[in-house]
């Protein structure tokens, strides 16, 4: 199976799942009530939380941009953002193609390798990881009698009694150490080893960046600014409902949960979190609150598809400056 099949089942595959999930979430939705809901939304909060999206890709642009300058100290906040952007955008039709597009996008518009972009991507997503790591244990901790019991029983403790993920965590290590170890060994052969040890180095100097960095404490600040972001997004959707009854007793400690919940419902690669998103959050509201799934799914879609449509603004407007303008 050539590249091109292989891309199009791929994506084939994920709009199926997504397509199912979204059916799954839609059909018990009062359409009626629904309507009734979006009726009596404060629109400006949406705003609000919008805008804030948009900052917060800025952010993450400037805290990207801080990995990529020791590798080529004229990368610019422009590349940075326009890489993120349309690869934000990219990944609206293909889930983990905005990670890809986003490295050769650098590519093209500085001197960094390709292995060395991959490698700051990686350690970006890490520190993401570890971030929703904290905010769970944080919300466990604090928030016991609220969340504890949900987020040990469908998230921390899912992940920490999983005998097969384990395995496989484990099987993935051994196997990947077994690749390094025999590409180090076979890395003066020359021909495909020489490369393929070339690649890897280079992936490792992209990893190393993060120690390199000018002010290395901009990227913990940089990191706090963006998940206070997404935060307040939360936040501000929850303000927007708040003449649903529904909604009315939430609060800013419940747009943290609500944010850690839709964060982790990014772990479902669908295309732009669709059906997956609505179907994680609403189930969240329901089980914690009680409040009807088909009522939950209005947070989540105004919500999601609110930060969709930033998303391909700001995808949009930077592919168009990179098409005409920046040529």
């Amino acid at each position: 199976m050539d590249a091109k099949k292989k891309n199009i089942l791929t994506y084939t595959l994920w709009t199926v799942i997504a397509v199912v999930l979204l059916y799954f979430s839609f059909r018990s939705v009062e359409w009626e009530e629904f309507a009734s809901a979006l009726s009596s939304c404060r629109w400006g909060w949406v705003l609000v939380s919008m805008l804030t999206g948009a900052l917060v890709i800025l952010v993450r642009a400037l805290r990207w941009r801080m990995q990529l300058l020791p590798l080529d100290s004229s990368t610019s906040l422009v590349t940075s953002f326009n890489a993120y952007s349309i690869g934000m955008a990219s990944n609206l039709v293909l889930p983990r193609l905005g990670d890809v597009v986003r490295c050769a996008y650098v590519v093209k518009n500085t001197g960094i390798g390709f292995d060395k972009s991959l490698g700051t991507m990686v350690v970006d997503r890490l520190w993401d990881v570890i971030s929703l790591l904290l905010i769970g244990v944080a919300l466990v901790l604090l928030f016991w009698t609220h969340f504890g019991g949900f987020i040990i029983d469908n998230y921390l403790g899912a992940i920490v009694s999983s005998r097969t993920l384990w395995l496989i965590l484990a099987a993935v290590v051994l196997l990947l150490s077994a690749l390094l170890l025999l590409l180090w060994r076979l890395r003066e052969k020359g021909g495909f080893w020489s490369r393929a040890w070339a690649f890897v180095r280079g992936i490792g100097d992209g990893l190393a960046s993060c120690l390199r960095m000018r002010r290395g404490y901009l990227f913990i600040v940089y990191t706090i600014l963006i998940w206070a972001g997404y935060w307040f997004m939360c936040y501000c959707v929850i303000m927007a409902l708040q003449d649903v009854e529904a909604f009315s007793s939430l609060g800013a400690v419940d747009a943290l949960f609500l944010m850690f919940a839709g964060t982790v419902s990014t772990l479902i690669p669908v295309p732009g979190g669709f059906g997956a998103y609505h179907s994680v959050v609403a189930g969240a509201i329901s089980a914690v609150w009680g409040i009807p799934f088909a009522t939950g799914m209005v947070f989540a879609i105004l919500s999601h598809e609110s930060q969709v449509i930033v998303q391909a603004i700001l995808g949009l407007g930077s592919y168009v400056h990179e098409s005409f303008f920046r040529r």
